[in-house]
């Protein structure tokens, strides 16, 4: 009787540790998948952080790119995340951790709004001080086609001016004279009686002309093309130069002026033959010419 109720609590004690180690392995499975579940879902939400920083870092790559210079504080911030990628990468994962990046990633997109807000001001900026350039530049382009186109006029007002002052001749003549012993002149046209050659010209009445002292050249040239008195010269600066036979001076009032003057042969006789007599102003334009014979 003693036996059986032996086996009895024999049963019941092992009945109870069954049920002990059934227990145990139950809640030792349940703790396992719990923990699973939680590394998933610490998985799952690490990526997450991963892929909100790794938006941000993209983000911040197109608009350095979008900008046409680097902007120091994009490159920084874009820097800076990529840092936050390669910890998160990095880090084992749990809750605590998670949440401060969660939490970092919340700043880090509130910095970047500011940061491409003031990127697109300064483009704003840049696009509006373009314009204005290129308007400037456009106006400045008008001023100087404008001022070319001054330039041109004046310098055609100029040249028309210099062209309009300039003095002309109206009358021009020459004569071969005879001296009498009384001092009167007698007009011949025998080379071995002609003593002087009479020249005269009249200067046209010209209101633009600067009035003063004028001086004009005669050049007269022997049958042999020679120029009688020849050893005098007068050169314009970048311009031409004459040989001439005698300068005459006058006083120049706007008004038509007869002027005459007298040549002699300084080298003796006059020969026979054609004679030319040129008149030049004092910029040695040919104002005009005449010519005449002596037999």
């Amino acid at each position: 009787m003693a036996e059986t109720k032996n086996n009895n609590g024999l049963k019941v004690l092992a009945g109870l540790l069954g049920v002990i180690l059934l227990a145990t392995i139950i809640y030792t499975v349940s703790l396992y998948q719990e923990k699973k579940k939680n590394e998933a879902v610490l998985t799952q939400e690490k990526e997450l952080v991963v892929a909100d920083l790794e938006s941000l870092k993209s983000e911040y790559d197109k608009a350095i790119i979008e900008s046409n210079k680097t902007n120091e504080e994009l490159v920084a911030a874009r820097d800076n995340i990529a840092k936050y990628i390669d910890s998160v990468n990095a880090m084992k994962a749990d809750l605590a951790t998670l949440s401060r990046y969660r939490r970092q990633v919340s700043v880090l997109k509130k910095e970047r709004e500011e940061l491409l807000r003031q990127v697109d001001s300064l483009k704003q900026s840049n696009t509006m001080i373009a314009m204005q350039r290129d308007s400037t530049f456009v106006e400045l382009e008008k001023q100087t086609v404008f001022n070319d186109s001054l330039i041109v006029q004046n310098t055609q007002l100029a040249e028309a001016v210099e062209r309009g002052s300039a003095l002309n001749l109206t009358q021009f003549n020459v004569d071969a004279v005879r001296e009498r012993s009384n001092g009167t002149l007698r007009s011949t046209a025998r080379a071995r009686r002609t003593d002087k050659l009479k020249i005269c010209f009249t200067v046209a009445d010209n209101v633009i002309a600067e009035a003063g002292d004028r001086e004009f050249y005669i050049e007269v040239l022997d049958p042999q093309g020679n120029v009688m008195g020849g050893t005098n010269t007068k050169t314009i600066e970048d311009g031409p130069t004459i040989s001439y036979t005698k300068n005459t001076n006058f006083y120049y009032e706007n008004a038509a002026l007869d002027v005459c003057d007298y040549i002699s042969n300084y080298a003796g006789e006059f020969q026979q033959g054609n004679y030319m007599v040129n008149v030049y102003d004092d910029a040695l334009r040919l104002l005009g010419t005449s010519r005449f014979e002596l037999k």
